[in-house]
């Protein structure tokens, strides 16, 4: 299965994290997930900030989808994590509206 870029999904996942450890939803993103971004970012909860979203939504992603990978791409998931944290109660809003 390749995507777009050629890769396997699990690798263009990997490749389109930031240095930062986040990832920004964009058209290569919303392919890993068989969606268009439109479809993606319509999902989007407004009071989401779009680069926190897309990042959940990878690591919902890979622990859906590749727990049989999941040495292979432990040390993103954690890079993300940590990300996710910086962003001081931006994914608060989303957790209690969920």
């Amino acid at each position: 299965c390749t995507t777009f870029f050629g890769y396997e999904p699990l690798l263009q996942l990997i490749s389109l994290q930031k240095a930062s450890g986040c990832w920004e939803m964009d058209d290569a993103l919303a392919e890993v997930f068989g969606r268009t971004e439109e479809e993606v970012v319509r999902q989007t909860p407004a009071e989401v900030e779009k680069g926190v979203w897309a990042t959940v939504l990878a690591l919902i992603w890979l622990h859906g989808f590749k727990m049989d990978a999941q040495v292979e791409w432990q040390f993103v998931a954690m890079k993300a994590v940590a990300w996710i944290h910086t962003q001081n109660g931006k994914l608060s809003i989303l957790i209690r509206n969920h």
